[in-house]
């Protein structure tokens, strides 16, 4: 009832004298305002105008291009379109009398490119076929013939017998290259392998690349390496947790200490020891071409990297 009391008082008002009363600015607002609230003006809607591409506006072409164009016949101008691989501009009628036409020469260039590309099936990696228990006792009896071990994919290796293929490398004269990709590999077998490293003196090659070594594993691994004047080629990369910035930091500052190892696979996360273990491996290389230039024998004697 309140609110019907407050209405009351605006029935008498002279709406002329109240009009009459505003200045033409006040006028003009409120005439402004009154449109606004006209439905029949609101229906009102204007597309905004979508501007012009100011690139396409700008293409100009050679007015010898452009008076060859307008000449053009109609067979002329699908043959630059087979040359030029837009024949999907051009109409079916069209696409049809140019493959009948005697003067388009290009009619392969018609069908180039709406061919499929033929499909290239990538047959699955075979498994791998070694025998681990005949290969380790090769490995034991010290056989000539045994240079390479593959055991890379085989995931139901025991732990122990991967430590028994460690133990087994001690005493080798043969194998140059040993690789336990993807064998599920954990740190005990890292630290077997590491101390493997520090009696073995012909390994040139191993790979413990996608096993579950941590980063305490990697680091006993690269800590091998001073005891070692043999191998080559380390292979650490894609454990399946990250080793984090203080063991990379800890891995550079053991391979900088290194003169003969010549590739380590691994990437490092940051751009500093990525740097820094590049540098040295370069270091690494080089010694070893100025020894083969230089035919010299016996260590490598590695200059300072400190700067010293």
């Amino acid at each position: 009832m309140s609110y019907r009391r407050e209405l009351e008082k605006y029935r008498d008002l002279d709406e002329d004298e109240i009009l009459g009363a505003l200045t033409e600015e006040e006028l003009r607002t409120l005439e402004n305002e009154l449109d606004e609230l006209d439905p029949d003006v609101r229906k009102v809607w204007v597309p905004k105008q979508k501007p012009l591409d100011p690139v396409l506006e700008s293409v100009t072409l050679e007015p010898e291009l452009e008076e060859a164009l307008a000449n053009a016949s109609d067979a002329e101008l699908c043959d630059i379109a087979a040359i030029l691989g837009m024949h999907t501009l051009m109409s079916n009628q069209q696409y049809y009398q140019a493959l009948s036409s005697s003067s388009i020469m290009n009619k392969e260039g018609l069908n180039s490119v709406i061919k499929p590309t033929q499909y290239k099936p990538v047959p699955d990696e075979e498994p791998n076929s070694t025998d681990v228990e005949e290969t380790l006792e090769r490995i034991k009896n010290n056989d000539p013939k045994l240079e390479e071990v593959n055991l890379n994919n085989i995931r139901n290796i025991p732990i122990p017998t991967l430590k028994a293929y460690a133990e087994a490398l001690k005493e080798n004269s043969y194998v140059k290259k040993f690789s336990i990709v993807g064998t599920r590999s954990n740190d005990p077998v890292a630290y077997a392998l590491a101390e493997m490293l520090k009696e073995n003196k012909v390994l040139k090659t191993l790979n413990v690349e996608s096993n579950f070594i941590s980063g305490a594993g990697i680091l006993r691994l690269v800590e091998a390496l001073p005891y070692n004047t043999s191998l080559v080629e380390m292979k650490i990369d894609n454990q399946s947790q990250p080793l984090g910035n203080k063991v990379e930091m800890e891995i550079v500052s053991m391979l900088e200490k290194n003169a003969t190892l010549l590739k380590f696979g691994y990437h490092f996360t940051q751009q500093g020891p990525r740097l820094r273990a590049s540098n040295a491996m370069m270091n690494n290389n080089d010694l070893v071409r100025k020894r083969r230039l230089a035919d010299l024998t016996g260590p490598i004697i590695p200059k300072c990297r400190s700067g010293v």
